[in-house]
């Protein structure tokens, strides 16, 4: 729960065993992924900018960035998921946050808040304190392996993940941990709402903030990859690219999204594109800019036949040839059923 006592929310549970059942059904594989916990709420890191319009201020919760309490339980809280779900055929990670944001939030949103984007700058102030995610995941690391020792860990760094935050990321010294970053730079260009398209790709466009257009191509993109690549090359280990997207209107999304996932591929890095559909129909049908198969004009919310985007995503995701089904023999999976008094 995000509240203390912090203990397991059986409906948040039981919600989560009915999908890896659905997808267990699609043979596919899944990773499970914390947005929220103890300490710290949905709300600052999907729409902090809409407190005040569609949901309350009451609702923000970040204060795991100071406290103490709250950050143990986060380790217990993924002790006990590792406990119930190792032995789950087609959970192949474990992603220990999603999005940690303190350098932005601190550990209150509005009254509190950090604001630092430099990763130097927050390192400088801020490092080995509460705020700091490099001191909380080795030991989240270090529970999960006191039960699971197979299960392969998922850590992105602060700043939501930002590549330009991966170097800032401590290795755990952990060998089946893979490093994450997610992927919406230029935010200038994924992120242009349809009524103000400023940035096309490939073209120009203000990139850096400086207030002048810089190349926005394919060697950018390659560029800004670089960075991945000094870090493996750094400390011998995987990464991967967890989250990735652009809205589907923006102009030349497409061959966007052809080269940089030639790139991903080029550097045998695992993605996955980002869309949330809710069980919230009112939601998924209005609030769907990232949902590739309603298409090009932002007035539609339905599905289309087809796209040049969705023919892109569709064509490299065509090259994934393992499923559940072809390297796994029936397995009969009961969770593990264990105290609930744990997070």
């Amino acid at each position: 729960t995000e509240t203390p006592p912090y203990t397991v929310d059986l409906d948040i549970q039981n919600n989560l065993d009915n999908l890896l059942s659905m997808i267990a059904q699609a043979d596919m594989f899944a990773v499970i992924s914390f947005r929220t916990g103890p300490g710290r709420a949905e709300f600052s890191v999907c729409c902090l900018e809409d407190v005040g319009d569609w949901y309350d201020e009451s609702y923000l919760n970040d204060s795991m960035w100071q406290d103490q309490d709250a950050q143990d339980a986060w380790v217990d809280m993924w002790r006990y998921t590792a406990q119930r779900y190792r032995n789950n055929p087609i959970v192949v990670g474990y992603d220990l946050m999603v999005e940690p944001n303190s350098n932005e939030v601190g550990s209150d949103a509005i009254n509190d808040p950090l604001d630092i984007w430099d990763p130097e700058e927050f390192y400088a102030q801020y490092g080995g304190t509460l705020y700091d995610w490099n001191q909380l995941y080795p030991r989240i690391t270090a529970a999960i392996r006191e039960v699971d020792s197979s299960t392969p860990i998922l850590i992105g760094g602060m700043g939501y993940s930002g590549i330009e935050w991966l170097p800032y990321l401590e290795p755990t010294g952990d060998p089946r941990t893979v490093y994450m970053v997610h992927q919406y730079a230029p935010i200038q260009y994924t992120h242009q709402w349809w009524d103000s398209l400023d940035c096309t790709y490939p073209g120009t466009c203000d990139v850096d903030w400086d207030g002048d257009d810089e190349q926005f191509d394919r060697a950018w993109l390659d560029d800004l990859l670089s960075t991945i690549d000094t870090f493996t090359a750094t400390h011998n280990v995987p990464v991967a690219v967890n989250e990735f997207g652009v809205m589907r209107w923006e102009p030349g999304a497409a061959d966007f999204m052809d080269d940089q996932m030639d790139l991903f591929e080029q550097r045998g890095l695992n993605h996955a594109l980002w869309v949330w559909d809710p069980a919230w129909e009112p939601w998924a049908e209005e609030v769907d800019a990232f949902n590739f198969r309603h298409g090009p004009d932002p007035q539609n919310h339905t599905d289309v036949e087809s796209s040049d985007l969705m023919d892109v995503i569709i064509s490299c995701w065509g090259r994934n040839t393992v499923r559940p089904s072809s390297m796994l023999t029936e397995t009969l999976y009961i969770p593990l059923v264990s105290s609930l008094s744990t997070p």
